[in-house]
């Protein structure tokens, strides 16, 4: 090799020796290349949105149709309770502790006012009849005293002091007699003396009884109950708005479990909201009540003389959701549903009446709606 050639060997030697260590360098010192930008997050939805695609709202079976304008039926349905009115209950006690020493009726047995069901026997009983029978003792003894000074005085033989005296204790002793025998009444004291007697006030059928031959009972415990069945009401909660549409006279269909139908009027309406239920209490009187039972289950349709709800959003039932202390419904937006707060207004035959919040036409969700009030619910709470 020639003196030139061995140069350029040399010299192409350190240049990959060069470049080798100048690319170690590098890699030791130079500055990390820049991480790739993390894709951006996609937009949150506002809370009161649910995306959801066609697909899913055809998988959800999600029912989709404009809201309805028109008017609401006037009739308005509501499930109604039987109940005696307050004067056709009577609860019978025992007007002193005893023992139950007899027992004349029992559960669904008629009763006539005045009637005794059972006997207690009680010392209550005896030291109030013995006071009566006392008190009536002194009260004959007080007037044939006052005969005898009457007489006297007739005679001259006593004072007219002596017959105003015996005057006066008459009086005394007819007052305690009274006494006595109105207390021996108000306990319903029996003829035997040491009972008292556990008598209906009200003419209907025993509904309840708990009195046990031999029972040991205190003074007014329960031990039955007497109900007139001629005597019923019927009473429904309504909504507000419905509430407000009634009038006492209005006619009334009311049925049965088992398909009886039975004309009503409304007597009343309380007009006041119940803040837990946030109805309102109509009271109905059936025009046969004979046929009926307290606690008994019907469904009335009350036809309001308010009149329907006229030029109104009309949206079936399942359509409105309650989401907090809000009133929705959900309107179809072009990535979903949005949650749009309405303010409602009466029920009728499965529609409700919108008074704002959507206008007639707007498309809504009108079945399975709470599957979109569950999903807002679930990404609320994440």
């Amino acid at each position: 090799m020639t003196e030139k050639n061995r140069f350029y060997a040399g010299a192409a030697t350190a240049l990959a020796l060069a470049v080798a260590l100048g690319f170690g360098i590098a890699q030791l010192t130079g500055s990390d290349a820049p991480a790739p930008e993390a894709p951006a997050k996609a937009e949150a939805a506002p809370s009161n949105e649910v995306v959801i695609s066609a697909d899913g709202i055809s998988l959800s079976q999600i029912g989709v149709a404009p809201a309805a304008g028109g008017e609401l039926d006037a009739a308005i349905p509501a499930a109604a309770t039987v109940e005696a009115t307050p004067d056709a209950v009577a609860v019978l006690t025992a007007r002193a502790p005893g023992t139950v020493t007899r027992i004349f009726k029992r559960i669904g047995d008629p009763v006539r006012a005045g009637e005794t069901l059972a006997l207690v026997e009680s010392r209550d009983a005896s030291t109030i009849a013995t006071d009566r029978d006392a008190a009536a003792a002194r009260e004959r003894l007080a007037a044939r005293q006052l005969e005898r000074e009457k007489r006297l005085l007739g005679q001259g033989v006593s004072p007219r002091a002596d017959y105003e005296i015996a005057e006066a204790n008459l009086a005394v002793a007819q007052a305690e007699a009274r006494r006595a025998s109105a207390a021996a009444g108000a306990a319903k004291v029996a003829s035997d003396g040491r009972s008292v007697a556990v008598v209906s006030p009200v003419t209907g059928r025993v509904t309840a009884a708990q009195a046990n031959l031999g029972q040991f009972v205190a003074a007014e415990s329960e031990l039955f109950r007497v109900a007139d069945p001629s005597r019923m009401q019927i009473t429904a909660s309504l909504p507000p708005a419905d509430a407000g549409r009634v009038r006492a006279g209005d006619r009334v269909e009311l049925t049965t479990n088992d398909g009886r139908m039975i004309e009503g009027r409304v007597r009343s309406e309380t007009g006041v909201v119940d803040p837990t239920t946030r109805s309102a209490t109509v009271v109905i009187t059936p025009s046969v009540a004979g046929t009926l039972l307290p606690g008994q289950l019907v469904k009335a349709r009350i036809f309001a003389s308010g009149g329907a709800i006229t030029n109104g959003v009309m949206v079936p039932q399942d359509a409105v959701q309650t989401i907090g202390d809000r009133t929705v419904v959900f309107v179809r937006t072009t990535k979903g549903f949005r949650a749009q707060t309405v303010q409602v207004g009466g029920r009728s035959a499965g529609l409700v009446s919108i008074l704002s919040g959507i206008k007639a036409g707007t498309p809504i969700a009108t079945t399975n709606a709470f599957l979109l009030k569950a999903e807002l619910e679930k990404e609320a709470a994440e």
